[in-house]
């Protein structure tokens, strides 16, 4: 077994100071294998490192912060995919709800101008019969 993951959640993994780390460093930190990586990357939308011009993943210091947040939910606290991409879209920044529209007093059925402009129709609607 390697010492990556051997680890405990006592012990932080320290991440080197890197821009960018490919699919077998990240690995090796998290001890987590590349076939599993390549597999969270379609279940974690936000699990998308880029790719060189060799189509060598390069995944960023927040994406291996990422792998190692899913490792401790799933493999730590049993967390099933779907709960813990559902975790994981918490902490998203939330796209704002949409606002029910506002209803002017002019369109309220129950305001002033609607109910006399409806008592004006009324009148001329009775006055052509």
């Amino acid at each position: 077994m390697s010492s990556a993951a051997a680890r405990t959640t006592e012990e932080p993994i320290r991440i080197p100071d890197k821009l960018y780390f490919r699919i077998s460093e990240v690995s090796q930190l998290t001890g987590v294998k590349p076939y599993v990586l390549r597999y969270w990357e379609s279940e974690f939308p936000r699990l998308a490192p880029k790719k060189s011009g060799t189509g060598q993943r390069l995944y960023r210091r927040k994406e291996v912060e990422l792998v190692l947040e899913v490792k401790q939910l799933l493999y730590e606290k049993r967390f099933t995919i779907e709960g813990a991409r559902r975790l994981l879209g918490r902490g998203r920044k939330a796209e704002p709800k949409p606002q029910p529209p506002v209803q002017s007093a002019l369109f309220d059925a129950t305001s002033v101008p609607l109910r006399s402009i409806r008592a004006e129709i009324a009148a001329i609607v009775k006055s052509l019969r």
